[in-house]
């Protein structure tokens, strides 16, 4: 079992979810709800898995509030 960090926003065009696996090549979707787009996420990412050995091209170390004046 391997565990991923997404990070998720949301279209205020579409208002769909977005979610996307820093420097995981192709580890992207959408989904109405956050659990169809977790959902979605995995099914990605299960894919991906199955196709080849894949090279992370960075490594996920968290976010930032930046405060701008």
């Amino acid at each position: 079992m391997r565990t991923f960090t997404a990070i998720v926003e949301r279209d205020s065009d579409t208002k769909l979810y977005v979610g996307y696996v820093p420097g995981f090549p192709g580890a992207h979707s959408q989904g109405e709800t956050l659990d169809e787009l977790q959902e979605n996420l995995r099914e990605v990412i299960e894919m991906l898995l199955e196709d080849e050995v894949l090279v992370f091209e960075t490594e996920f170390v968290g976010t930032q509030q930046i405060v701008v004046r």
